[in-house]
């Protein structure tokens, strides 16, 4: 079975995380994407008031609404608990699915998170661990996030320790010291820091995140004004 590792922060979820799940089945020859929420990021601090056991289970709301298996909640860095480092989610999963891979597991990130790879803990081990995916976004992302960012807005992510944050470090393909499948293509320009924005202004998302997100960010009236007093928006 080939097995690829997306992880992520899923602050929500939406479909541009879909499309790319779907496509690296479809595409790329993968039989399942584990889908595997952090539950402490070492790189950013997450924008918005959701919990981590919420993004939780907005993650298995979505998986389980596809009938087929092929997309799984992998819930591995909530039991492990504490700060989530890829090489040793890696490590677990390979072990928990011995026998059963074909070759390495492949493990999904977007190159404006490729840029600062060489600072990640154990990029060497990341990288012997499993097959790298690296996919193209679309850079106007980047653009938009900044353009949406204020000192007050607490839906922006913000980057923490020496990480420079998303798309403010360009991906430098040609000096990439590690083996890796690239996706030239750009994916859908949805962003999750957008999301939560338009949330917040009562603004239209219904359609920027699967059915499944989306009915569980209204009923548990997550990132909007009213989520404080729990009225779904």
């Amino acid at each position: 079975m080939k097995i690829a590792v997306f992880g992520g922060s899923f602050n929500p979820l939406h479909i541009g995380h879909a499309m790319l799940a779907d496509t690296i089945i479809t595409e790329l020859g993968y039989d399942k994407v584990l889908f595997v929420p952090t539950f402490i990021t070492p790189h950013k601090v997450l924008g918005g008031t959701v919990t981590s056991q919420q993004r939780l289970e907005m993650v298995q709301a979505f998986c389980a609404s596809i009938a087929d298996g092929r997309f799984e909640a992998e819930t591995c860095e909530f039991d492990r608990g504490g700060v989530s480092y890829t090489s040793d989610t890696l490590e677990f999963l390979t072990n928990k699915y011995s026998g059963q891979l074909d070759g390495k597991l492949a493990f999904v990130m977007g190159d404006e998170v490729a840029a600062e790879f060489d600072k990640w803990r154990n990029p060497q081990k990341v990288s012997e661990l499993a097959d790298l995916i690296i996919v193209h976004r679309y850079p106007d992302i980047g653009a938009l996030e900044k353009a949406l960012y204020t000192p007050e807005n607490s839906v922006q992510n913000k980057p923490s320790g020496n990480y420079r944050g998303d798309f403010a470090v360009k991906f430098d393909r040609d000096n990439f010291a590690y083996p890796h499948i690239y996706i030239e293509n750009p994916m859908l320009p949805v962003s999750s820091t957008e999301i939560r924005t338009r949330i917040a202004a009562g603004k239209s998302y219904r359609y920027l995140v699967p059915q499944a997100v989306y009915e569980y960010i209204n009923d548990n009236g997550l990132y909007g004004p009213s989520s404080a007093s729990g009225t779904p928006k």
